[in-house]
């Protein structure tokens, strides 16, 4: 075993960068289970906790306001609190909560794996954790089908998690390798898929030059113009079906539950073929930041504080390019006609470079001492990561949706955030009061009985507590 000595406490480490790929942890002969509290890494909890509370900020949206609100923002007056909110979210955090948690999916990957040990008679290690990543889609159905959240993350990560198995043993740097290949498939297919749009754009200029030279239209030069009229006016808010949302979002349980069916089976199947790369690539990255010692406190400070100047002294200009000339644009027309790659290029290095900007001034934070209590608060929250991803399903889909408070598009975009704050303070206390008397959070207690088909002890002693 390997133990690094943090800041506020000792931790066992079972995986760092001086464990080659073919060396076995040295571990007692017992039945694999989950990992205690005294081998928690606490820096990735820390992590872990802020991704999760960071991702509420992409998700408010989705939660509480309709979709044509982004386009009377872009297209509306631009001093406004609205257009100023969603300018800093989208430059600074869009992408990047989740690409922290997408990271730290991996690295806990690697930690469950090479943690346990094989047990003549018993499970396999492999068979504990596709289990576990069984169960985890099935919870992203329920997240998705009963708690009614479109949104939904857990289907993806247990459906992708389970390609990463076989690469628990790889070496960083092609680890790193694999990730950027799957960023650069992930850019293929949306330069592929811009290039064929552009196409639809200057098949119709150059139809619209013949009208107004006086020649006839073909039909295929008809077709064309007809074609982008249809794209620009699909892409105006459609006030009726903008009214049929938001009524059906403050109906009752029934009528929102049959808004999303079709709805999320769409969403899941699109999102599966298209954001793979998204996903996988940083789960692969994180792999390999884990083998390395990133997320557990290993690298020097001087590593954390490089990392930090790269990851916002480039992410956050690229961040601000991506909003401005990428995300705000107006005239998608002449976007396509002074572009032959979007600005959307950019997304991948960015969310990149600023989840490892994030990730690396906490552990600095984290070594400074300068808010040990904040720092604890956040390892709480990620210790139960997964009851308070579900928690804020269930109160946002409560607060906003007509089986509830009936708030769905009553708020302005900029109002959105101050239930997010409201959101955050409750799920620190709660997970600060919950980790002081609990082994797990209530959903993480369920998930490891579920993966070891055994009740998991849930209370803290007596002692632990003290």
């Amino acid at each position: 075993m390997i133990t690094t000595t943090g800041y506020s406490a000792t931790t066992t480490l079972p995986l760092d960068a001086s464990i080659s790929p073919d060396e076995t942890v040295a571990l007692p002969k017992l039945k694999p289970r989950p990992v205690g509290a005294s081998e928690r890494i606490q820096t990735i909890d820390m992590v872990r906790g802020f991704a999760l509370l960071g991702i509420l900020l992409m998700n408010i949206p989705g939660f509480g306001i309709d979709g044509s609100a982004f386009y009377n923002i872009i297209n509306g007056p631009h001093n406004t609190a609205d257009y100023y909110t969603l300018a800093i979210v989208t430059s600074f955090f869009d992408g990047t909560m989740r690409g922290l948690f997408s990271m730290l999916f991996g690295a806990g990957m690697v930690l469950f794996t090479l943690s346990k040990k094989e047990v003549e008679g018993g499970a396999s290690v492999a068979e504990y954790y596709y289990r576990r990543l069984l169960w985890l889609v099935l919870f992203g159905v329920l997240n998705a089908y009963v708690l009614l959240w479109e949104g939904d993350i857990l289907f993806y990560y247990g459906l992708f998690g389970m390609l990463l198995y076989p690469f628990r043993k790889t070496a960083p740097k092609w680890l790193f390798l694999i990730g950027l290949a799957c960023f650069a498939t992930g850019h293929f297919k949306q330069q592929m898929g811009y290039a064929e749009f552009r196409e639809k754009r200057l098949e119709y200029v150059k139809a619209i030059a013949a009208e107004k030279s006086h020649q006839k239209l073909t039909e295929k030069q008809k077709s064309a113009k007809a074609a982008w009229e249809e794209i620009e006016k699909n892409r105006k808010p459609d006030m009726e079906r903008t009214a049929e949302n938001v009524s059906e979002r403050r109906g009752g349980y029934a009528t929102v539950f049959t808004h999303f069916a079709d709805r999320n089976g769409s969403l899941e199947t699109m999102i599966t073929y298209h954001f793979w790369p998204d996903m996988l690539g940083m789960m692969f990255i994180g792999m390999a930041l884990f083998r390395l010692g990133f997320f557990s406190n290993k690298l020097t400070t001087s590593s954390y504080g490089l990392l930090l100047l790269v990851g916002y002294g480039i992410g956050i200009p690229i961040g601000w390019i991506f909003f401005s000339k990428g995300v705000a644009v107006t005239d998608i027309g002449r976007y396509l006609d002074a572009h032959r790659v979007p600005h959307g290029a950019l997304y991948d290095l960015r969310r990149l470079l600023l989840s490892l900007g994030h990730a690396s001034l906490l552990m600095l934070i984290y070594r400074s001492q300068i808010l040990p209590r904040l720092m604890k608060v956040l390892a709480n929250v990620g210790q139960m990561a997964f009851t308070n991803y579900l928690m804020q399903s269930i109160i946002c889909t409560l607060i906003f949706h007509g089986y509830g408070l009936g708030y769905y598009n009553q708020l302005k975009f900029h109002q959105l955030y101050y239930i997010v704050g409201a959101v955050w303070i409750f799920q620190m206390i709660f997970s600060y009061i919950w980790m002081r008397y609990y082994r797990f959070g209530p959903f993480e207690w369920l998930w490891r009985s579920l993966t070891y088909w055994k009740m998991q002890p849930m209370r803290l002693t007596a002692r632990a507590v003290a």
